[in-house]
């Protein structure tokens, strides 16, 4: 993108608006979901739910990494951290979720155990080799974008021979997130997803065709600017009304159909599937996230990277604590209420005392309703 003022153009989001407008059918109710956190931040902080007739209905999804991370692996962090005195290295939303005994990453921080808020994963590999007699544990999460990152650091830490550097791995995947969603039992009916931008760039649009032939659902993958949201919007509901489910890119400018195979590679040298893996609101999800790399399979002379996996290393098993039972972060993640429909949404919950993680992140459904006011004009 060259000019990013025209992708927030007032008087374009207004024909936008109006061709919606006039292609949406009276009669009929369309169901949207934007699957990514960005796109929920775009929603809320450009008024575009106010552009949309009443029937166009825009759902939020799973598609925020924080949100979805159940307390049970915060409370694995904690632990590697306060018990095995490792320095625990994350990014900064990780440090204000909520975990069991009222504790969160920042609030252990301040009991003395060794937090330390990093902006990239060679953060984590810089405080590793500055200090060689500490164990030093990366908290990795969030979804294919942010996966190649952890790879090459692994990669680097496996070359130079770093024994004091491991990843507790939380890496998860998107297309199987939205099978979940479309698999629960009784769940919301869908007409069809916009498309996350950032992920879509690294796995490429050919991973949502199953979602078209198989569940008769259309996807548009979307860019994150307020004129891409409306654009994709657009042809969902033109898709709706003629009938089709097919996977378009509005976002030509960055994503294409393979994706980035030089990322899709390294991510595939260093990672392997789960068998299953714990999703805040969405329960255990089989083969929807990544662990390190157990057997050789891709990896150069048949190595593997177990070694730099902080779960065996320190053998901190995982277990699942129950979300706060006031807490509508589990419903909101899986489209079924709204951030409004929670009785402590603005209240007890906010983004400074935040009891669901629905409400630290940016990207949270809740704190970006409560960011921008929107509840407010809601009501």
């Amino acid at each position: 993108m060259k000019y990013i003022d025209e992708y927030r153009d007032g008087d374009l989001a207004k024909g936008i608006a109006a061709a919606i407008a006039a292609a949406a059918k009276p009669g009929r109710e369309y169901r949207l979901m934007e699957f990514c956190g960005g796109h929920t931040h775009a929603i809320s902080r450009y008024g575009l739910a106010d552009l949309l007739p009443p029937n166009v209905r825009m759902i939020h999804g799973p598609g925020c990494p924080v949100c979805v991370l159940p307390i049970g692996r915060i409370d694995q962090a904690i632990r590697l951290a306060r018990e095995h005195g490792a320095i625990l290295c994350t990014y900064g939303d990780c440090l204000r979720v909520p975990a069991s005994d009222h504790l969160s990453l920042l609030k252990a921080k301040a009991l003395g155990a060794k937090v330390r808020m990093v902006y990239s994963t060679a953060d984590a590999l810089k405080i590793a080799r500055e200090h060689p007699d500490k164990q030093v544990v990366f908290l990795a999460i969030g979804f294919e974008t942010t996966t190649p990152p952890t790879a090459v650091a692994l990669k680097l830490a496996k070359a130079e021979g770093l024994k004091n550097f491991s990843v507790l791995c939380n890496h998860v995947l998107t297309p199987a997130a939205m099978h979940a969603i479309l698999a629960v039992p009784g769940g919301i009916p869908i007409d069809g997803f916009v498309g996350p931008a950032h992920v879509s760039t690294v796995i490429g649009s050919r991973p949502y065709e199953v979602f078209a032939s198989d569940y008769g659902k259309p996807v548009v993958i979307a860019g994150f600017e307020p004129l891409d949201v409306m654009q994709a919007i657009l042809m969902l509901v033109r898709q709706v009304n003629d009938g089709r489910a097919e996977i378009e890119n509005e976002f030509t400018r960055a994503v294409t159909r393979e994706g980035n195979l030089k990322a899709q590679a390294v991510v595939d040298e260093v990672f392997e599937l789960r068998e299953s893996f714990e999703w805040r609101g969405l329960g255990t999800v089989p083969n929807s996230a990544l662990r390190l790399r157990r057997t050789p399979t891709g990896i150069p002379s048949g190595h593997t990277m177990a070694d730099f996996d902080a779960e065996a290393r320190f053998d901190v098993e995982y277990k699942a604590v129950p979300d706060n039972k006031a807490c509508e972060c589990g419903a909101i993640l899986r489209g079924e209420k709204r951030p409004q429909d929670c009785a402590i949404f603005g209240t007890i919950c906010t983004p400074d005392n935040p009891v669901g993680s629905c409400m630290v992140s940016s990207e949270g459904a809740c704190a970006a309703h409560y960011t921008y006011g929107r509840f407010r004009s809601a009501e």
